[in-house]
């Protein structure tokens, strides 16, 4: 009770309670209509909303359109869904009619880019999120493309962003696919709000003041959104564009404040204000303390407003519980969903993630505050895909979130975490005043296997490793029930200066939790393992460290069949120090900056992957090479403690290396050439790629 209390009482009073209503005539929709048809067929003459996703359209809270459209449906509004239209004109956002209050417009949940392209930049040849799990269903910068099209189609309608497309580019970001750093993604787009991060209540409070009358350009009290307008004149800005300054903007005034952030037209040349403006806006992500932050971009000020307060628990039911239907849309046939079909049989217990990692935008998008469902919530979901959903066999496939084991954990103290502005609660060390106990999640995890017809439940998410060693009751609990064979976990790396970068914890501390898993294992009379994932060129990251991890890896005969390149995604902060060469994990001033070294060019990043797979005969050559060059010759030969062999299997090293495994031909696992843009012709409204320096 302690935990739940301290998340939830800290913004007690802050806002009214997300409020549920009856859908219209009473009843809601067996599916959101996609046609025409289906519009007639529950008695509408038009939208109030429509949400156009670059996803297909599954009515399951997994499902980021699938939330946002329940929730709208359920304050009384008629919302229909364009999923994946055709991007080539304007008449597939014609569909379901001019809506009469706004267009809600996603790329879906991924980035349309990341969903698009490897880390090396080549065209992924399938979709998770497409029936049938066909690519090329999306366009480039979807959430571009599709409110253009909107405003061609309907140019006097509203125009609402959302999604983690928008949310991880409301501001001037690094693009890693063109290598430049673009406006926001509301000035590219022309679109008239922006919602960041999780906008449940946002988009409830924007969608109502539409519908009375309000204009969107007045709605700029709402929490979580960005939008362009003048400073007022009362507020007193704090300029975290003077790079001379070692304050960056943190000192508190009183009053109305602002944070003014490097323009645009100075963060796209120069890397170090870019460097600053990534550092203050992650340091304004506690919405007990965030202030505003403002944007220039050519004439016109971007305002962003500060984050979403959490949901509650009982908030949290409350949107969880909508009346999903639980499936694809029928329009899809027996087509194959592949993230439906990972996700069907699994139930998210939580949101949010306060472990900070660099390379991750999670925190950026769902913030650092635990939001939490109870235990009667999810009880009734689980009960509902034993009954509801087609080819459950009794097994859970995980109850997790983003992370596994953060579920009911918070700051001890409300006021200390509305005040606090650190970019992790675990890192460098955990935090005295963050509550770590494992109990409610214990609670948990054996209510659900009570649950009648369960006959499994699995841990899938990412277990938090620093923090599970200090519950050797939930390691045992885990491992006991909830772990089929193998469990994967994320040290990340071995060495202390990547691990810094990442703000992650060392190896020693995932050597102590594997200790403690084995002991586990055996005392439940089982044969399990720990799958560990590592990073290859995280900024940082030097040869040797690589070789140490691969020296590491052997010893511990270890083989990564599947290897992570770092994939600089929007907003994280390990993209800005791989953009900027900066650590913006330390104060950043002209001149005065911490420099880091971003691993870029093709040849280091290949080199970098094939450490992780030692193992691999293609890489050998490589690898050969590459320790001859770093003065390492003495770790190539056929000794257990050298790294490899002199020989070469016939017939193999033949190729580039790093990650060509057997059996890989073009479109499988190495991508496709991007497409040129071509004007007039296919492929409209996709980006020509940057290739990477050799």
């Amino acid at each position: 009770m302690e935990l739940r209390a301290s998340t939830e009482q800290s913004f007690e009073g802050a806002l009214a309670p997300l409020a549920c209503k009856p859908p219209p005539a009473g009843k809601a929709a067996p599916f959101l209509p996609m046609s025409r048809a289906e519009m007639l067929a529950l008695g509408w003459d038009a939208c109030d909303i429509v949400l156009v996703t670059g996803d297909a359209y599954v009515d399951h809270p997994s499902f980021g359109m699938a939330i946002i459209g329940r929730l709208l449906e359920a304050q009384g509004f008629r919302v229909g869904i364009i999923a994946q239209p055709d991007w080539q004109s304007a008449e597939p956002f014609k569909a379901l009619g001019r809506p009469r209050l706004f267009f809600g417009v996603t790329g879906g949940n991924l980035d349309s880019m990341v969903n698009r392209y490897t880390a090396d930049r080549r065209l992924r040849h399938d979709d998770a999120y497409t029936a049938g799990g066909e690519g090329g269903k999306r366009p480039d910068r979807s959430t571009i493309v599709y409110t253009q099209r909107c405003r061609e189609a309907y140019k006097d309608v509203p125009i609402v962003l959302g999604g983690i497309e928008a949310s991880l580019r409301r501001i001037a970001h690094y693009d890693y696919w063109s290598d430049k750093v673009r406006r926001s993604i509301l000035a590219d787009a022309k679109a008239d709000l922006l919602l960041y991060g999780n906008a449940e209540r946002a988009v409830v409070e924007v969608a109502n003041r539409l519908a009375a009358g309000e204009a969107p350009h007045a709605l700029d009290s709402v929490r979580g959104v960005a939008l362009f307008r003048r400073v007022p004149e009362h507020y007193t800005e704090l300029p975290a564009d003077d790079l001379d300054s070692t304050d960056e903007a943190a000192a508190r005034k009183p009053g109305d404040t602002v944070i003014r952030l490097p323009a645009y037209e100075v963060v796209k040349d120069d890397k170090e204000a870019y460097a600053r403006a990534s550092r203050v806006l992650h340091r304004e992500a506690n919405p007990g303390n965030a202030r505003p932050l403002v944007q220039r971009h050519g004439d016109r000020d971007l305002w962003l407003n500060p984050p979403p307060i959490p949901l509650s628990s009982e908030e949290m039911d409350a949107v969880y519980d909508l009346p999903y239907a639980r499936a694809p849309h029928p329009s899809y046939g027996d087509a194959k969903i592949p993230a439906w079909d990972m996700i069907k049989f699994s139930v998210t217990i939580m949101r949010g993630c306060f472990g900070g990692c660099t390379f991750c935008s999670i925190t950026e998008h769902e913030g650092r505050v635990i939001q939490n469902r109870s235990e009667g919530s999810i009880l009734r979901e689980i009960e509902r895909i034993r009954d509801k959903t087609p080819g459950f066999t009794g097994v859970i496939s995980d109850v997790g979130g983003p992370t596994a084991n953060m579920y009911r954990m918070a700051c001890k103290d409300p006021k200390i975490e509305a005040a606090c502005r650190l970019p992790s609660c675990v890192f460098p060390d955990i935090c005295p005043n963050l509550n770590t106990s494992h109990d409610d999640l214990i609670r948990l995890y054996r209510k659900v296997r009570e649950v009648k017809g369960v006959k499994k439940v699995m841990v899938a998410s990412g277990v938090r490793y620093d923090l599970a060693v200090r519950s050797p009751e939930y390691v045992k609990e885990l491992v006991t029930h909830h772990v089929g064979g193998r469990l994967k976990i994320a040290p990340e790396h071995t060495e202390r200066g990547p691990l810094d970068l990442m703000m992650k914890p060392g190896i020693g501390t995932y050597d102590r939790f594997k200790e403690m898993f084995d002991e586990a294992a055996k005392q439940a009379g089982k044969k399990y393992y720990l799958i560990p994932y590592f990073i290859a060129a995280h900024p940082g990251t030097t040869d040797e460290d690589m070789l140490h991890l691969a020296l590491w890896l052997k010893k511990n005969d270890y083989r990564a069949d599947q290897v992570q390149t770092f994939l600089p995604s929007p907003m994280a902060t390990a993209t800005a120090m791989y953009h900027t060469e900066v650590n913006t994990l330390k104060g950043v001033r002209r001149g005065g900056s911490e420099p880091v070294e971003a691993i870029k060019g093709l040849r280091q990043r290949r080199l970098h992957k094939a450490f992780l797979r030692y193992h691999d005969p293609e890489n050998w050559p490589l690898l050969r090479e590459a320790l001859r060059e770093m003065g390492r010759a003495d770790l190539i030969g056929p000794r257990p403690d050298q790294l490899v062999p002199f020989s070469q299997p016939p017939g193999t090293g033949l190729g580039k290396g790093a990650g060509k495994g057997p059996g890989k031909g073009p479109g499988k696992g190495r991508g496709q050439p991007r497409p040129e843009y071509r004007p007039g012709g296919g492929q409209r409204f996709t980006t020509k790629g940057v290739p990477l320096q050799k």
